[in-house]
C-alpha cells in the first residue's frame, strides 16, 4: 500500500463537511445535548483509518462521529442517530458519544479512557477470530491520567496484543493544560509499560500515514503494541460553543451577557476580597488572551488547509474532488427530508 494524498484529503474534506453540517444542525437546536466536534483531528484520523482492513477493529472517544465516517459508516445514520432519530445507527439511543457498528467492529464511549479497554477486547478477540487483524484505540491526552488506559496498555504488552494506541493530543484536558496534572512525558510512561512509542505531527496527514504504517505492519507480524503520540489542534475547543471562541467570533453578541454579571460580581459588597476579585478577573482575561493568541486561530494549524495546499498544483481535479464532495453533504441532508429542510 502507497500513499495517496488525494484519497486522504477526501476523507479529511467529507469529515469536516459533515461536522459543520452538524454544527448547523446543533446551533439550529435539532441535535440536543453537548456537541464535540472533532475538526483539527482529520490527518490523524484520515492517516490511520485510511489503514484499517477487513476485520480491524476501532474503539473511539466522544468525537467518534469523524472516524466512524471515515471507516464507512453511513452518514445518514449518523446523522439520524444525533438528531434522536428510531432509524439512526443505535436508534436513537447513543448520540453522537455512544456509537456502536456491529458490522464495522467499532465503538464509542463518552467515558474518557474507555477505548483502551474496548481495544484491548477487541484485539484479544481477534486473536482467535481474526488472526492478522489489529485494533485501534483513540483517545485524547486527558485519558493519559486514566487508570483503565494505562491498564489496558500493560495488559496489552503482557499477552502481545495487536493494539494500536492513538493519542491526540490537543495540549488541553477539558480547561487543564497538561503542566498542571501531568508529571511525566508519555514516552516514558508507556515505554514503562512495555509498549512501543512513535510520535507524528498530527496536523500532517502524510506524516501520520507514514508513522502508522510502520506500527501496523509491526502488530500485523505480531509486533508488541504501539502508542502513537499525535499533537494536534482542537478548533472548536473542547465543546462546540466553547465560550472564550464565541467571544472572539461574536464580540458584540457575547460581551453584553458577561460584562454585566462580572461587574455586579466585582461591586458586590459580599463575598471575596477585591484581590480575590481581581485575581478571577484575571483568569478570565488570560483565558481569552489565550484564545485570541492560541493555536487555535491560525489558519497553519489547520490540517485540511495544509493537506489542500499540497493539492493547489492540479486545480481543476481539486476543484473537482471538493465539488464531490459539497454534492454528497447536499444529498445526505436532502434524504433526511424535512426534519433538516424546513
Amino acid at each position: 500500500m502507497s500513499i495517496d494524498l488525494w484519497s486522504l484529503y477526501a476523507l479529511m474534506l467529507t469529515s469536516r463537511r459533515f461536522e459543520q453540517t452538524v454544527a448547523e444542525l446543533w446551533r439550529a437546536g435539532l441535535i440536543s445535548g453537548e456537541m464535540h466536534l472533532g475538526t483539527g483531528e482529520e490527518a490523524i484520523l484520515a492517516g490511520v483509518v485510511s489503514q484499517l482492513q477487513e476485520g480491524d477493529a476501532m474503539a473511539v472517544d466522544h468525537r467518534g462521529s469523524a472516524a466512524f465516517l471515515m471507516r464507512g459508516v453511513d452518514p445518514v445514520l449518523l446523522l439520524r442517530e444525533m438528531l434522536g432519530r428510531e432509524d439512526g445507527l443505535c436508534a436513537g439511543q447513543g448520540g453522537h458519544m455512544h456509537l456502536f457498528s456491529r458490522q464495522h467492529l467499532a465503538a464509542s464511549s463518552g467515558i474518557v479512557g474507555s477505548s483502551g479497554p474496548a481495544a484491548a477486547g477487541f484485539a484479544l478477540a481477534a486473536r482467535f477470530l481474526r488472526p492478522g487483524s489489529i485494533a485501534v484505540a483513540f483517545f485524547g491526552e486527558g485519558a493519559m491520567n486514566q487508570g483503565m488506559l494505562m491498564e489496558s496498555i500493560n495488559l496489552a504488552s503482557v499477552w502481545n496484543l495487536p493494539v494500536l494506541f492513538v493519542c491526540k493530543d490537543d495540549g488541553w484536558a477539558i480547561t487543564t493544560r497538561p503542566g498542571a496534572s501531568t508529571g511525566d512525558a508519555f514516552a516514558s510512561r508507556v515505554r514503562g509499560l512495555g509498549a512501543d512509542y512513535l510520535a507524528a505531527d498530527g496536523l500532517e496527514v502524510e506524516q501520520v500515514w507514514q508513522t502508522a504504517r510502520t506500527a501496523i505492519e509491526q502488530l500485523r507480524a505480531g509486533g508488541r503494541p504501539v502508542f502513537l503520540h499525535t499533537p494536534c489542534v482542537h478548533l472548536e475547543g473542547h465543546f462546540l460553543g466553547l465560550l472564550t471562541i464565541r467571544i472572539l467570533r461574536n464580540p458584540l453578541k457575547e460581551l453584553p451577557g458577561i460584562l454585566g454579571p462580572l461587574l455586579r460580581a466585582m461591586l458586590s459588597p459580599a463575598g471575596g476580597s477585591l484581590r480575590q476579585r481581581l485575581a478571577g478577573l484575571r483568569q478570565v482575561n488570560a483565558a481569552l488572551l489565550d484564545t485570541l493568541a492560541g493555536q487555535r486561530q491560525a489558519h497553519a494549524n489547520d490540517p485540511l488547509a495544509r493537506a489542500r495546499t499540497a493539492l493547489l498544483a492540479e486545480p481543476v481535479r481539486l476543484a473537482e474532488l471538493e465539488a464531490q464532495v459539497a454534492e454528497q453533504i447536499a444529498g445526505m441532508l436532502a434524504e433526511l427530508g424535512s426534519e433538516v429542510n424546513p
